[in-house]
């Protein structure tokens, strides 16, 4: 798990995905958001489980305002976390954005059936993958009111 900002007025972002190379791209997108964010990453879906149960390693980190997820992950699939997540009285408020390679039409259907707030297939060009990072900056960061549970 590795966190990237401290600001406490910042829009806290769990990032769940396995590539490091889409880490570092998000990273890099996200250094111009128009706000302040705090980036933490989980590299599979059982650790972003963990992170939002605070367990193990994580009992004092912050609850997500927004979770970016991708669906192709170890030790526990992103639809699995998915479902978790919005079955979960805790969780279900919290934004899931689906940031995925994925462009199949069952995997968005079924996303949309757990609950997800948006699908979005990642580009596979660089120029095109920094655009959404942009898009999900400019509507989810800086137009969205995002629900700031248990936040002071």
């Amino acid at each position: 798990m590795e966190s990237i900002g401290t600001d406490a007025h910042a829009i806290e972002v769990l990032l769940v995905e396995d590539s490091p190379g889409d880490v570092r791209l998000t990273r890099e997108a996200f250094k111009d958001a128009k706000v302040h964010i705090n980036l933490h990453v989980a590299s599979d879906g059982a650790e972003a489980m963990a992170f939002l149960n605070h367990d193990g390693g994580y009992a004092n980190v912050p609850r997500p305002d927004l979770i970016l997820l991708d669906l192709n992950l170890p030790k526990k699939d992103g639809r699995e976390v998915l479902a978790e997540i919005k079955a979960s009285e805790a969780f279900m408020s919290i934004p899931v954005v689906i940031l995925t390679t994925s462009a199949s039409e069952a995997d968005i259907a079924r996303s949309y059936r757990l609950h997800a707030n948006c699908y979005i297939s990642k580009p596979v060009d660089l120029d095109g993958f920094l655009k959404v990072v942009h898009s999900i900056d400019n509507f989810w960061l800086s137009v969205v009111k995002l629900p700031r549970e248990g936040r002071a």
